[in-house]
């Protein structure tokens, strides 16, 4: 899937053009939501089984492609029930990780796999977070069982585990990015849609992202008040918190005001990025987009070097500098942009979340 692509997927109205061109798309979409139903009601019968482990598991997942912000709030939520005495565990997928490497990623001490054994995403969470274990692989119920093995843990976190129905949640936190919601509705390949909008109903509480303004998102509400009328709607948002060079280093924001940046990512929405830079003061002059979860090449770079000269910065995701430090960067002026995700109810989403540690 190429961006330009990607763009045109992501958008919620297409020209007759485009619907035209995404046609044949559509036709693939028939098989995928007849697998993606079957696979569903099968499970609601038990004819596929769901196992259960011992303690509460919260899945924090979305039902859309692309970047809502499962991982930041898989952070942000780890950190804040071990500051309301929860110890967790986080149990992931582990994206474009490579086979055969152990599954325990960080024992919240150490990190003791690579981005390339553990996936980019695991391994950000590894370096950030401290006193949080989190193991990879595809078999979460295996690596439930051996986190409450190894580690004093109350629960555990799935990141992206909407769809992981073989193993038993307490709690579903879905996501929803405010600014795309759910495209214009249809399933992959032809749309966003990992499932279809009814499947919404598995959900015990949503939270919708990237909510500059809470009341902004009443449409986006209404049809989840519609399909889920008892699920709880709460809202987040970002906020910069700093920029890391490539060597750890940490700087503060100011650094970013009245200067000119080359906003590069890899990322389902590049646009939210760039508002980022430019709400830290910085002129966005250049921006590089990749395909989400790109893998960097020394002749990325060599494009990228062709326009250093007209900026002051290039500043990127922390995720994509996990992938770009395998690179010789030493002739870029590079910075990460950290962001920390904000809950606009935090107590009171707290308080539901914690109700799975009171049964």
């Amino acid at each position: 899937m190429t961006c330009r692509l990607d763009q045109i997927l992501y958008r919620k109205k297409k020209s007759l053009l485009e619907r035209i061109l995404l046609s044949p798309l559509f036709l693939l979409s028939l098989p995928y939501g007849w697998a993606v139903r079957t696979r569903t009601f099968f499970y609601s019968l038990g004819l596929l089984k769901t196992r259960r482990l011992s303690r509460p598991v919260i899945s924090v997942g979305n039902i859309t492609v692309g970047g809502t912000g499962k991982t930041p709030l898989v952070m942000a939520l780890s950190e804040g029930l071990l500051e309301r005495g929860i110890p967790t565990a986080i149990l992931s997928r582990g994206y474009r990780g490579k086979k055969g490497s152990g599954p325990l990623v960080t024992d919240g001490r150490r990190v003791l796999l690579s981005p390339e054994e553990s996936g980019d995403e695991p391994f950000l969470m590894a370096q950030a977070l401290k006193g949080i274990p989190i193991l990879v692989g595809k078999d979460r119920f295996k690596n439930g069982r051996m986190a409450f093995q190894q580690f004093q843990v109350r629960g555990l976190l799935l990141d992206d585990g909407f769809q992981h129905l073989p193993l038993h949640r307490d709690l579903n936190i879905l996501l929803i990015d405010s600014q795309i919601g759910f495209g214009d509705g249809h399933l992959l390949p032809r749309g966003i849609m990992r499932e279809p909008l009814s499947h919404l109903r598995r959900t015990d509480l949503f939270l919708v992202t990237k909510a500059e303004d809470p009341e902004a998102c009443q449409s986006l509400e209404s049809i989840l008040r519609e399909i889920h009328p008892s699920a709880p709607i709460f809202h987040s948002h970002y906020e910069p918190a700093g920029l890391i060079r490539p060597d750890g280093k940490v700087e503060p924001l100011h650094l970013l005001k009245g200067t000119k940046v080359l906003a590069l990512s890899a990322i389902a929405n590049p646009v939210y990025f760039s508002l980022l830079l430019r709400k830290c003061g910085a002129e966005v002059a250049i921006e590089i987009i990749f395909p989400d979860h790109h893998l960097y090449t020394a002749q990325d770079l060599t494009s990228i070097l062709e326009k250093v000269k007209k900026v002051n910065w290039i500043v990127t995701t922390e995720k994509d500098m996990v992938k770009l430090k395998k690179l010789p960067l030493a002739p870029l002026p590079l910075l990460s942009l950290r962001i920390e995700m904000k809950i606009w109810e935090e107590e009171e989403f707290y308080k539901k979340v914690m109700e799975v540690f009171e049964l």
